[in-house]
């Protein structure tokens, strides 16, 4: 048993495990997001939705996504189910499922975002269905 006082030597062949990169602000038609945490097969994002606008019908091929409601209401689809959520709710999108989120209130919707997969770029997204005409046609 080692002694406390003593340090043990680190081998050169020990791997540093990689540090998550945190709090970038991205701004949007729709309001804005934040990346709290972005590490290897899981992102965590503050979302802000303004009231009345909604973010685009879309799927992503690579990640499923976890959405906690902080605040305000949100009005969720996922696949053929529409559901609303308020604070302290939360739902699961699974992969390759089209969703989208709508701020139908007069506050803004704030959640958390917990993105899990291989891949987490913002390119992951295919666009059905965009208010602000980003989707491709």
């Amino acid at each position: 048993m080692a002694n406390p006082q003593e340090v043990l030597p680190v081998s050169a062949t020990t791997e540093t495990p990689e540090l998550p990169t945190v709090a970038s602000t991205e701004l949007r038609p729709w309001g804005s997001f934040t990346v709290l945490e972005d590490a290897k097969g899981y992102k965590i994002k503050r979302i802000e939705v303004k009231p009345g606008h909604r973010l685009s019908l879309q799927m992503h091929h690579h990640r499923s996504e976890h959405w906690i409601v902080v605040a305000g209401t949100a009005k969720v689809v996922c696949g053929d189910r529409e559901e609303m959520l308020t604070s302290n709710q939360s739902t699961y999108v699974p992969q390759c499922t089209n969703h989208r989120l709508e701020n139908p209130g007069v506050i803004p919707l704030i959640l958390i975002e917990v993105q899990n997969g291989e891949y987490l770029g913002e390119n992951d997204i295919v666009r059905f269905q965009d208010d602000y005409a980003r989707a491709k046609k």
